[in-house]
């Protein structure tokens, strides 16, 4: 019996001794997948420092500029077209070519025109002559009254001499009375005559401008840039056959975001590039600023000039990108445009001071394109973080870098 008891004993103590071996194995295993998960919390996890680069704050003058986009347009467009419907009889341009001003585009069809000037000079021509004799009857009628008049002066002396008889007299009196009446026929039969010369004048003249607005003549010297018909298609009147602009009124019409437009003002030098000659920098400058901005996409509209008319002539319609020059500001103190964050509906920084983040807020003073931004409400010698792996808070643990893997410095 006490053998039995002995070997029952035994058995206990191996099953112990197995079980224990066991929990020490899993031990082993567990305590190593634990301390690697705390390393891997702390140096990778979200308990891990987050890597920051840092900047310092310095007094710095900066020149600050705008950037807008813009499109090649002309000041000034001539659309050229007849005053009457009619049909187009020739168009002697074509897109693309120069003209000096006073040249013949094109021609309306006169139709009958031509026939109704020729009639009414022959209605002037008679007009004229109805004047000539109508002036030499107010000529015979006013000889007629001078010697009639004559005659009864004549005749009053010979009265008083009573070597007439008082009929005499009479008679002389009356034929004054006829000629001085036939003279006042005759000059209101020139006044006639010459208002109805007038009048066939005047509509002789209407004719001859009716047939000079038939030809489209250039307004100014330029370039054409359109042409919107061709020879034998009725044109209604005041429809444009041909826009032509002036090479010297190109602008370019620019947009810039109300929020950065501070400062902008008419006589800002400008640099142009066009999207076409892209290494080429143009040099221009600000004529005015639109008094109506776009309420829509919330931009100021500024018209930028050339300085020199490029040579060739960009087309119209052309992309541009415009910076305009501001007047260079004193040194302030100045950061990196990045650094600059949004928190809690505050513009500031994240301050780094002795390994401790805080968020400071900061007020905006001007910024240039270069990426440095002067700001009101730090010192010079701060620092303050510019980029980070993760989004910050009070709370985090930093781990200043020179480069963060993944972020253009």
């Amino acid at each position: 019996m006490q053998q039995g008891l002995i070997h029952i004993f035994m058995d206990r103590l191996r099953h112990r001794l197995s079980i224990r071996g066991r929990t020490l194995a899993l031990l082993g295993v567990l305590l190593p997948l634990l301390a690697l998960l705390i390393f891997v919390a702390l140096r990778a996890g979200p308990l891990a420092p987050v890597p920051v680069t840092v900047a310092t704050v310095e007094q710095r003058a900066i020149a600050p500029a705008l950037f807008g986009i813009g499109t090649v347009e002309a000041r000034y467009i001539y659309k050229i077209g007849p005053t009457l419907a009619g049909r187009l009889l020739r168009l002697d341009v074509h897109v693309g070519d120069r003209v000096r001003a006073g040249d013949v585009l094109g021609e309306m069809d006169p139709v009958d025109l031509d026939d109704r000037i020729r009639a009414q000079e022959a209605a002037l021509k008679r007009a004229e002559a109805a004047v000539m004799a109508s002036e030499a009857q107010q000529h015979e009628a006013d000889a007629r009254k001078d010697y009639a008049q004559a005659q009864a002066r004549r005749y009053e002396k010979l009265l008083k001499a009573h070597t007439v008889s008082e009929e005499a007299i009479e008679s002389r009196r009356q034929e004054y009375q006829v000629a001085l009446a036939a003279l006042n026929a005759a000059r209101a039969n020139v006044a006639a005559a010459r208002q109805d010369l007038l009048r066939v004048r005047a509509e002789l003249k209407g004719l001859q401008q009716q047939r000079d607005n038939l030809r489209l003549i250039a307004p100014v010297a330029g370039l054409v840039t359109a042409r919107y018909a061709d020879p034998g298609t009725t044109i209604i009147a005041g429809a444009a056959v041909i826009d032509m602009i002036a090479p010297d009124s190109l602008w370019i019409d620019t947009r810039f975001d109300q929020l950065t437009a501070t400062g902008m003002q008419a006589g800002l030098p400008a640099r142009i590039v066009l999207r076409s000659r892209s290494n080429q920098i143009l040099s221009g400058h600000v004529l005015r600023v639109e008094p109506v901005a776009d309420a829509v996409t919330e931009e100021t509209l500024v018209k930028i000039v050339f300085d020199d008319i490029p040579q060739p002539l960009p087309p119209l319609g052309e992309l541009a990108d415009v910076t305009v020059a501001l007047p260079a500001l004193p040194a302030q103190a100045a950061i990196p445009n990045a650094s600059l964050q949004r928190v809690d509906g505050k513009t500031g920084v994240w301050q780094v001071s002795s390994g401790r983040l805080h968020f400071h807020a900061v007020r905006v003073l001007a910024n240039d394109l270069d990426g440095v931004v002067q700001v009101e409400g730090l010192a010079s010698g701060d620092q303050v973080v510019v980029y980070s792996q993760r989004t910050l808070s009070a709370h985090s643990n930093i781990d200043i870098v020179d480069r963060i893997p993944g972020v253009k410095p």
